[in-house]
């Protein structure tokens, strides 16, 4: 397979709806990780590589997969790295520039955070992060990137793996103009978009996990209540 600029890696977990993944590229290489195939199919994308110890998904599926002619990475129970991070190494392998993780949320509260972690790994610096966790969406921000959604929605920059420096916003109801922000700090919880159309983040240093939670905040509930 030649290299790619752009992959979707499905995670195991709870499955997205389509309305939350209606937005995804058609034409991106399709990565699952184990049962994640499953989600893949279900919402109506062909699985191009299959990877994992194997042990959620149904076998039947496993089997109409590979017939369909699916790649199948099949890989030990005990191993040392999640099925997730063997997808977004099989991402890397390939040569993609930008990765979104559609799902990987539900169920175990451990597998939660160490996906959400994963994402902010040096060792997928040079990809473009993002997932779908249901309604919530998380962007990683490393330099430079844009922030989509609807106007007066919760953002939260989160800093992750050590301190965020020269942290700067643009259309988000709370400003940082070259911030510092630590792990384990709130003060990025709870900002909101005024201009979805030309918000971004920008980091000088460091990582920055942008957690769009899917709810709307006081300045939408304001709208709400201006409305005649």
């Amino acid at each position: 397979m030649s290299a790619l600029r752009t992959a979707l890696v499905f995670a195991g977990g709870e499955r997205c709806r389509p309305e939350e993944v209606a937005d995804l590229p058609n034409d991106a290489v399709v990565i699952a990780a184990d049962s994640g195939a499953e989600h893949a199919v279900a919402l109506g994308w062909r699985v191009d590589v299959l990877v994992g110890d194997l042990d959620s998904i149904h076998p039947e599926v496993t089997a109409a997969l590979e017939h369909a002619g699916t790649r199948v990475l099949r890989h030990p129970a005990a191993k040392d790295k999640t099925d997730l991070a063997l997808a977004l190494d099989t991402a890397l392998e390939l040569g993609a520039t930008t990765v979104t993780v559609v799902g990987g949320h539900g169920g175990r509260l451990d597998h939660l955070l160490a996906n959400v972690l994963l994402l902010c790994s040096g060792d997928y610096a040079t990809m473009a992060m993002d997932a779908r966790l249901g309604a919530a969406r998380v962007t990683i921000v490393r330099g430079r990137r844009a922030v989509t959604g609807v106007a007066g929605e919760v953002v939260t920059l989160l800093a992750l793996g050590g301190r965020a420096r020269g942290v700067s916003t643009a259309g988000l109801l709370f400003p940082l103009r070259h911030a510092e922000l630590r792990p384990g700090s709130s003060w990025g919880v709870s900002n909101e978009l005024t201009e979805p159309g030309s918000a971004w983040v920008e980091v000088l240093d460091g990582v920055v996990a942008v957690v769009q939670p899917g709810v709307p905040g006081a300045l939408a509930d304001r709208a709400q209540l201006d409305r005649p």
